[in-house]
């Protein structure tokens, strides 16, 4: 038998059309606008639709397959069929982990679930400890970075459908792996989207990037939020995920006395103890605002962690030169510096790109650092250059390594960018398969004017629409075997193993964190109790103090010395290279 229920609160009728069934009409009953049926003819794999008031067949909003794409039937899913093997596992904390973000349909060539599950071994042996999925919610088409999403509890079918996704994760679980999906609750996509068909899940009373605002607090909103809210919890639940990324919170237009974010971590957590493992939840927000990831019991909204971009756009400007955009303020070593201790560059001061203040300070007394991302590379920062350009494109190895050093020995959580590791070659693009061809064209066109505004040429511009493009921003996993891919691999390995056996490398005590740095020679160090992260920008060698006791060198990317004298102990590093050093006592 097959509960079937749904909220469609203006709805006169509903009915659910079954191929090869009668129609069959739903009854109102329990909470305002829903409407209900139990079916002893439908079972595990049987197709159905929902018609309200006679009209077309549409999916089950909450449907948790839908094999031919968000525009057809849903499938009666039982997720009692599939057969776990992890019931040993208890889950992983956030602190002290590495997170390894990847996308689905080109972490490999064939781009599946179970594609990926072949390439595990490989993030184990890196160090990694949680992997991070970009979005699957299913959406129209083949290919695309998954945040066009519409069908919010689906499995997207070409990566494999929920039964993939659940293998994934279950492999993962069998190396130690934790599982962290990117979920989007601010927009969804621009075609295949029928929730407004069913209720008031959207308004016009905010504005997005996208569009009409998610209803988070107009009337109806309370089933909105429990949508979203419902959505989460059965990632977690259902196919045994461990946390959640939230897209863009900074997009969630609500203005009720309980926030949706306070909600939302407030349910994860109360999953999390019924289950008995750690759940957690990590935000994207531009706001610079403590406040997220503050506890509830503090009065904060009780998110477990955040992406802390400012990190990264000290680092990108300072490494690259790029000072264009929201790289206008940073660039400098002093900026880097603020943001190793202090977490954000904008934390009430003046931001140039947005024309007015910004952000507000973290009490580093009281806030652990692992609550904030430490990244180099991540999607967005990759993949909305013109032509997907990584920084591997744009630095010599000796760089590459000293951003690797400083991300990993930083006190914060640090994240990983697939194909980070070895330097990849292959770009990541922007691409989608709209199955519209009005709406394949105007993205097209949107995206070469974007950047044409910017002194792009038209023909230098990946077409997203392309197969081509696709495929050019698949990894190439014959590289961390070839030079010079396989040094630089090396070289994160080391890093995490080092992060992994001393506890002062994952120490979260944000008031502990020292940075010493000389603009105008071109060093910087990183002191974490008796480590230092040292990086030498500079073309010619660099002379480091390193204080009175002696050193040792733990890793280094060229050939390091230190020289123990009378004025104290100095560690000299190559032209643009890096070392990791321990001080004796």
């Amino acid at each position: 038998m097959t509960h079937l229920s749904v909220w469609a609160p203006a709805a006169a009728t509903v009915d659910v059309v079954s191929p090869g069934a009668p129609t069959r009409a739903l009854h109102p009953g329990g909470r305002p606008g829903w409407w209900h049926l139990d079916l002893e003819s439908l079972h595990h794999g049987d197709d159905y639709a929902f018609s309200l008031d006679g009209g077309p067949p549409l999916p089950d909003p909450r449907s948790a397959w839908q094999p031919t794409g968000p525009d057809g039937p849903s499938r009666v899913y039982d997720h009692d069929t599939f057969t776990w093997t992890d019931t040993a596992w208890r889950g992983r904390p956030l602190p002290g982990g590495v997170i390894y973000e990847l996308h689905i349909g080109t972490f490999t060539d064939d781009g599946t679930f179970d594609a990926a599950i072949r390439r595990l071994d490989h993030l184990v042996d890196l160090g990694a400890t949680h992997v991070e999925l970009l979005p699957v919610a299913a959406f129209p088409g083949r290919h695309g970075w998954g945040y066009d999403g519409v069908c919010l509890w689906a499995a997207h079918e070409p990566y494999g459908g929920p039964d993939g996704l659940k293998r994934l994760v279950d492999a993962c679980h069998a190396r130690g792996l934790a599982v962290i999906l990117d979920v989007v609750h601010n927009h969804l996509g621009p075609s295949g989207n029928y929730l407004p068909r069913y209720g008031p899940y959207f308004t016009d009373r905010y504005h997005t990037p996208w569009g009409s605002a998610v209803n988070l607090d107009g009337p109806g909103s309370d089933e909105v939020r429990a949508f979203l809210v419902d959505s989460a919890l059965a990632w977690l639940r259902d196919f045994h995920l461990d946390g959640l990324r939230l897209d863009a919170v900074h997009e969630l237009e609500d203005r009720r006395a309980v926030p949706f974010l306070e909600e939302l971590s407030d349910a994860v957590d109360r999953l999390g103890t019924a289950l008995g493992k750690p759940l957690f939840t990590i935000a994207e927000s531009d706001l610079n605002d403590p406040h997220v990831v503050t506890p509830r019991e503090s009065g904060g909204l009780g998110i477990h962690a955040q992406w802390s971009d400012d990190f990264h756009h000290a680092l990108h400007a300072l490494l690259t030169g790029e000072r264009q955009g929201y790289y206008v303020d940073f660039g400098s070593m002093s900026t880097l510096a603020k943001t190793l201790t202090r977490v954000w560059l904008h934390d009430g001061r003046w931001s140039s790109f947005r024309g007015r203040h910004h952000g507000r300070p973290v009490d580093t007394s009281r806030m652990p650092g692992h609550r904030f991302l430490a990244y180099l590379q991540d999607h967005d920062q990759v993949g909305n250059r013109a032509t997907g350009d990584r920084i591997s494109a744009l630095l010599p190895p000796g760089l590459l390594a000293g951003a690797a050093a400083l991300v990993l020995t930083s006190p914060f959580t640090p994240m990983l960018f697939m194909g980070e590791e070895w330097g990849a070659s292959t770009p990541w693009q922007y691409f989608t398969d709209h199955t519209d061809p009005a709406l394949a064209d105007a993205v097209r066109r949107g995206r070469r004017a974007e950047f044409a505004a910017h002194g792009w040429a038209e023909r230098d511009i990946p077409d997203p629409q392309s197969p081509d493009t696709v495929r050019a921003s698949r990894l190439d996993w014959s590289e961390p075997l070839r030079a010079p891919h396989a040094a630089l691999l090396t070289w994160y390995r080391t890093l995490i193993r080092l992060r992994r056996t001393h506890p002062e490398l994952t120490d979260p005590h944000l008031a502990a964190v020292h940075v010493t740095y000389d603009e105008a020679a071109g060093w910087l160090m990183l002191h974490r109790g008796p480590f230092r992260t040292a990086l030498n920008l500079a073309d010619e060698p660099a002379t480091l103090p390193m204080g009175t006791a002696n050193a040792e060198v733990l890793a280094s990317w060229e050939p390091t010395t230190i020289d123990r004298g009378l004025a104290g102990t100095t560690l000299t590093l190559a032209p643009r290279s890096t070392a990791v050093a321990r001080l004796l006592t």
